[in-house]
């Protein structure tokens, strides 16, 4: 039996950036929407922005000194549901060579044990209709698809 490999889960350095978006790109959708190509001002000036927002975290998961997960922890002011915060959870992911060995779930409990000790009383996320694997991971995880969501591109 193998034994369960030894992450390191910790909040995003600007040193991580290209990290990040390397794993962003590699997945069909991301090859298609993340410019790795000369792109990283646009990128850095993201996360500089994300940085300084106290509402904002990249969340990155390391192991042998290799960024091999993230993901983004967004906590949102409603006044839905008597005023509570939200807890939006987006750009997960993990490297192929990790997936199945329980990273994936490691990364989500971290997350929705810092949005409840930050308040948040939900959390949500948004995942495309094709991927059904994700939907899987999400769904064993306790999540539900209980609502339809809608995007509108405004580039």
């Amino acid at each position: 039996m193998n034994a369960t490999p030894s992450y390191v889960i910790r909040i995003a350095t600007q040193e991580d950036v290209a990290a990040v978006v390397a794993l962003l790109a590699d997945d069909p959708l991301g090859a298609t929407r993340e410019n790795t190509d000369g792109a990283a001002t646009c990128y850095q000036a993201a996360f500089n922005r994300i940085e300084i927002d106290p509402n904002n975290d990249v969340l990155v998961a390391e192991r042998d000194g290799q960024i091999v997960g993230c993901l983004q922890l967004t906590l949102i002011p409603s006044l839905t549901r008597s005023g509570m915060t939200r807890a939006q959870i987006e750009g997960v992911r993990i490297a192929a060579s990790e997936r199945g060995l329980g990273l994936g779930g490691q990364m989500m409990t971290w997350a929705e044990r810092a949005a409840r000790e930050l308040g948040a009383g939900i959390v949500q996320l948004t995942t495309d209709k094709s991927r059904t694997d994700a939907h899987r991971f999400y769904e064993n995880l306790g999540y539900t698809a209980s609502h339809e969501g809608m995007k509108k591109d405004l580039a």
